[in-house]
């Protein structure tokens, strides 16, 4: 089967106007101002695009594909992802991970739901680990877990800054980072570190210890949640000058937040010279958003939702008037580029089918996850084995 996407106005995500997209196998074939298919002894599915814009598909990068949270017993503990959750979302690549609980969440459960997300259709990674420090593993090591395990790409999301924390030394984190970096460069994946980044005061010092002492280069770390406040996002800056990648959390509201936006952060961090290139944004979807009171004690819980994600990147170029492209690459080549994940975030010859069609207002409108339709005139066209199409 071939797909034929016409009159498409393409972002790659790069704007490079009104292009015809050929698909097959799961790959993009070609992208050309205009294709036209003789006789090819293959079906063909033609969609009309009537202009609408086409993207990469978004990559969410921070995810709790089993749920999260727990902070306040066990009742609060999230549920678990769906596909349509991230397919209605435009994400056709989610990275997922564990926190707070690394006890009843395992990482070998995280990969099970990894590989049960990529038969249903989109394609799904995980980090070793989790809050805990030696971070829990399948094999017992992670330089094991991501040579061996063929999602596996990195380690996270271990905890710093926080009181939840394992509270990792400086010799101990860098152990975990130059393991994950060695696992990484055998496997050719990217052996990155997540960190999730709490709001205590010690900040992003212990990296800045670590790439300064000694030969872990900055870009080994991903330190997320760096709008967290404005101290975290000081640490942001400082951060991505030094040349790393900076990662904002998503959320679908702004109303009564008490921390900077994802739109103020970006102005923030562009004007401080930070390269858009290493901007990115996730949703931490399906964690918890736990809110203590000054005591410590557990004063509110939430839920993310990787919808936030969608609802983000349009209020960048809305709200903001972020350029629309470098709002893109946030969820898009960014994240490719940071994880190594080879032949995604690109809409270009022989890359992945992963393809959003957002409409005028920029709500999704198409989702195309490695050559097959997902959402089509923003419904599910296809569900997760156990969900109920109301």
């Amino acid at each position: 089967m071939l797909t034929l996407l016409k009159n498409a106005t393409v972002y790659t995500p790069e704007p490079v106007g009104q292009q015809d997209l050929l698909l097959a196998g799961g790959r993009i074939v070609q992208v050309a101002p205009q294709i036209e298919l003789t006789a090819t002894g293959c079906p063909v599915l033609e969609h009309d695009l009537g202009g609408t814009i086409v993207t990469p598909g978004l990559i969410d990068q921070h995810v709790h594909l089993l749920g999260g949270g727990g902070e306040g017993g066990p009742m609060t503990m999230t549920p678990e992802v769906n596909l349509s959750d991230l397919t209605t979302a435009g994400v056709t690549s989610v990275i997922g991970c564990l926190g707070t609980d690394g006890i009843t969440r395992h990482v070998d459960r995280l990969l099970v739901k990894a590989r049960a997300l990529i038969q249903e259709g989109v394609s799904a990674f995980v980090l070793t680990g989790a809050y805990q420090v030696p971070p829990p593993t399948v094999t017992g090591k992670i330089m094991s877990d991501i040579m061996l395990l063929e999602q596996v790409i990195g380690v996270g999301e271990v905890a710093i800054a926080d009181h939840r924390s394992a509270q990792p030394t400086r010799d101990e984190l860098a152990r975990i980072a130059a393991e994950a970096r060695v696992g990484g460069m055998l496997a050719g994946k990217g052996g990155k570190v997540t960190l999730h980044v709490g709001a205590g005061p010690s900040g992003l010092e212990m990296l800045f210890r670590i790439i300064t002492n000694t030969e872990i280069p900055v870009e080994q770390f991903v330190p997320t949640h760096m709008n967290r406040n404005e101290e975290v996002l000081k640490w942001a800056v400082k951060f991505g000058l030094a040349g790393g990648y900076v990662d904002l959390t998503a959320s679908e509201s702004e109303a009564e937040r008490d921390c900077p936006t994802v739109g103020q952060a970006v102005v923030t961090l562009l004007k401080a010279g930070v390269s858009g290139r290493k901007v990115t944004m996730s949703s931490d979807g399906n964690g918890s958003l736990p809110k203590f009171d000054s005591s410590g004690a557990l004063a509110g819980m939430g839920v993310g939702k990787v919808s936030a994600l969608t609802q983000t990147f349009r209020r960048l170029v809305r709200q903001y008037d972020i350029p629309f492209e470098t709002a893109l690459k946030t969820v898009t080549s960014n994240v490719a580029d940071c994880q190594r994940l080879h032949g995604k975030g690109r809409i270009q010859d022989d890359c992945d089918a992963d393809l959003v069609v957002f409409d005028q207002n920029l709500e999704v409108l198409h989702v195309i996850a490695r050559g097959r339709f997902m959402v089509q005139d923003k419904k599910p066209v296809v569900w997760g084995t156990f969900e109920k199409e109301d």
